[in-house]
């Protein structure tokens, strides 16, 4: 019977534990990686984490008067030595009880499923206005494709989109699609996540309302390089955004002192995979490269673009990221130093 008592307490310092964990955890603040769901810059994901503190005060109200009930029923209940042997008084029904532990279980359920598909409404079935950006959004093993149809703009992992005010709303709407297998679109602080699935266009908002760089990343399990098929999205200001689509407009610069390199890339498997407009490279496995030095990050986030990184990343792709569907070029020193050059005047 000792042990039994013991493990009633112990039972219950660890359910306080827990609680003071969570709390704790809830309270700490924006993760060091940026990608933290309370701390909300778009309408969507603060629409969301209203509803997940709503949700949150209901369930926690329940857990304190369950556990505040336990704790009575173990503290008045427990064995004294008084008591003997004998059986305790048996309660053998209770109507009250009965209909209290039925009906307001439901009317909580209730209520929780009418905020929910409230939100859900919100979310999904926005109205889209004139000045709305789309995007189409291609998921790849492992990478993010970018296509802006009305700008003629194709870019790969760095979402570029403008930054929304309030008093001059311009949202940006995702179209979401998928090459493969299943993806799923997720940068935590501007919306929630929003599956990609083959054959099945799905659709999602956000209107960022400050400039500045969000994380985000796949959140479906796509295979075995899914945690590092990441993104980042660049919320511009109207100039800023406006510059940048000037920018990918524009053909890539050719500059004859890197013509060997660019013949060494036009001349091997990369053509196969890559583009980059005003040459014949024209492939759409993997992302065009028309600018591919206006991007911070390369392979998905998962190396900042730097010219060793490049270097590395076209000599050994599975030195940066292993199981990558990107072959290994087997080029010469001559030949890499040459493509690297190249790769970097593609502004």
């Amino acid at each position: 019977m000792r042990r039994i008592k013991s493990s009633r307490f112990q039972g219950i310092r660890q359910s306080v534990l827990l609680a003071f964990l969570f709390t704790a955890s809830f309270a700490a603040g924006q993760p060091k990686n940026g990608t933290n769901i309370f701390a909300p810059k778009s309408t969507p994901a603060h629409t969301i984490l209203d509803l997940s503190i709503f949700v949150l005060v209901i369930t926690g109200i329940i857990f304190v008067v369950v556990f505040g009930l336990l704790a009575y029923c173990v503290v008045k209940f427990r064995e004294r030595a008084a008591d003997g042997d004998h059986e305790p008084p048996q309660v053998y029904g209770s109507t009250q009880i009965e209909l209290a532990w039925t009906i307001i279980p439901i009317l909580i359920v209730v209520v929780l499923f009418l905020a929910t598909a409230r939100v859900i409404h919100a979310v999904q079935d926005a109205p889209r206005p004139a000045s709305a950006l789309e995007v189409t959004v291609i998921g790849h093993q492992y990478w993010w494709e970018f296509r802006y149809p009305k700008q003629g703009i194709v870019t790969a992992n760095e979402l570029h989109v403008p930054v929304s005010d309030p008093r001059n709303p311009r949202p940006t709407f995702l179209n979401l699609l998928s090459a493969d297998t299943d993806h799923s679109f997720w940068v935590p602080e501007l919306a929630g996540k929003t599956d990609l699935i083959p054959n099945h266009p799905n659709t999602m908002w956000i209107d960022p309302q400050r400039t500045g760089i969000f994380l985000g990343q796949c959140a479906q399990y796509c295979g075995v390089q899914h945690a590092k098929m990441l993104l980042r999205v660049s919320v511009d200001s109207p100039e800023e955004f406006a510059a940048w689509v000037r920018g990918q407009q524009q053909h890539a610069f050719q500059d004859d002192q890197v013509a060997v390199g660019r013949r060494v890339f036009e001349n091997t498997a990369c053509i196969n995979c890559h583009s980059v407009n005003g040459t014949s490279a024209n492939g759409r496995f993997g992302p065009d490269l028309t600018h591919l030095m206006s991007r911070t990050t390369i392979a998905s986030g998962a190396a900042q673009n730097t010219p060793d990184n490049l270097r590395l990343w076209i000599q050994n792709p599975d030195a940066i990221k292993p199981g990558s569907l990107m072959p290994a070029m087997k080029l010469n020193d001559a030949d890499l130093n040459a493509v690297v050059s190249y790769m970097k005047t593609l502004r």
